[in-house]
């Protein structure tokens, strides 16, 4: 199958040396990193306003384009506050979603905002709105749930308008990949902006160019957990991965992955011990029933980052019994993940740092 430019553009970019396809466009690399540079003085010089808001804000981001753990991460940290007494809201781009404007995202539309926020309202319990100026959305959030004491910003590290107290930058093993800024390589800002940052976390191996870009920082290790799968026309029902092979009768397998680097989510089934066939998609893909024709004749499994997408193209009343698939899709399991973010031993935990920038942080 002919790989699609949204495709091939991440397998350039992480390669070590810029792909020879790339190097036509260096011109416009070094433009857009002039613009990215004069932009973020502006707003550090107080040319362009910046909005502090009356509680709390962290910005859970990263440097590359596409996805490297942030929406895990924004759950875990979630979690975290609420058991520490606070009551936090999340604000995002809603990046895919088709709505205009600032908006409540709901678990069920994620054609209206995103597949990102719909998971966030699905996992989370806590208001999620989105919207294209983070701002606005916040804003808008607060006036609408006035308990909440505490944002969490999904992406919008290079939001400068949204004044931040905690900026968290997430990589996955793929690191800063050539550590070309675009189009040339996958990053939106130097990796010099690190040194702004409170913390990295890494999804994964540390990779050693934006390792030692890091430097110095506090640095925390994210590993995903999950194996127990849920049927995406039933989500009460429930198999553990051990049991998956029996409960499919001898169906073959057959996995796909519409996130930052769907490889992610297949190794993750590797390790489980399941035997499948993969299909990778762009991130924020959205699917129709011919994307999913390639599995009817077997079970598949999706990220709940998909699974927020292909639960539309279910029948009103879908089926709920092993073996009977609606005629829209394939039977289909989703494998919900959970983060766990670790320090190194002795030091102090993400949280716990947080917090700490919380305490020192000026009254609004």
């Amino acid at each position: 199958m002919a790989l699609s430019l949204a495709q091939r553009l991440p397998r350039w970019w992480y390669q070590r040396q810029p792909a020879p396809a790339l190097l036509p466009f260096l011109p416009v690399t070094w433009l857009f990193q002039r613009l990215v540079a004069r932009r973020r003085a502006q707003f550090l010089a107080g040319r362009r306003v910046s909005v502090h808001l009356p509680v709390p804000v962290v910005v859970v981001g990263n440097l590359t384009v596409g996805g490297s753990g942030k929406t895990p991460v924004t759950l875990w940290l979630v979690e975290q506050l609420r058991q520490a007494g606070w009551h936090p809201g999340v604000v995002s781009r809603g990046y895919g979603g088709r709505a205009a404007g600032v908006r409540a995202a709901s678990a069920d539309d994620a054609t209206a905002t995103g597949d990102e926020p719909a998971l966030l309202v699905r996992r989370s319990g806590v208001p999620v709105f989105v919207g294209q100026d983070r701002v606005a959305a916040a804003q808008a959030l607060l006036a609408a749930h006035p308990e909440c004491d505490v944002l969490v910003a999904d992406d919008g590290m290079q939001h400068y308008r949204l004044q931040r107290d905690v900026e968290i930058a997430v990589f996955d093993s793929r690191g800063a990949g050539n550590g070309r800024m675009l189009p040339v390589g996958p990053l939106r800002e130097p990796l010099s902006r690190l040194n702004e940052c409170t913390a990295v976390v890494w999804n994964g191996a540390p990779e050693p160019l934006a390792a030692r870009a890091a430097c110095g920082l506090p640095q925390f290790a994210m590993t995903l957990t999950g194996s127990t799968f849920r049927a995406l026309a039933d989500p009460a029902r429930h198999c553990a991965a051990a049991d998956l092979a029996a409960l499919c009768g001898g169906r073959p397998l057959y996995a796909l992955a519409g996130i930052g680097d769907p490889q992610r989510f297949f190794r993750h089934l590797e390790a489980l011990g399941l035997v499948f066939a993969p299909r990778a998609f762009p991130d924020h893909h959205v699917y129709s029933p011919a994307d999913l024709a390639f599995a009817r004749d077997g079970v598949l499994l999706m990220t709940e980052k998909d699974a927020v997408k292909c639960a539309a193209l279910l029948p009103a009343a879908a089926p709920a019994v092993t073996g009977h698939a609606s005629s829209a899709l394939p039977e289909s399991w989703v494998l919900p993940v959970d983060a766990d973010i670790t320090s190194a031993p002795g030091a102090p935990g993400l949280l716990d740092l947080i917090l700490e920038k919380f305490n020192g942080r000026p009254p609004a």
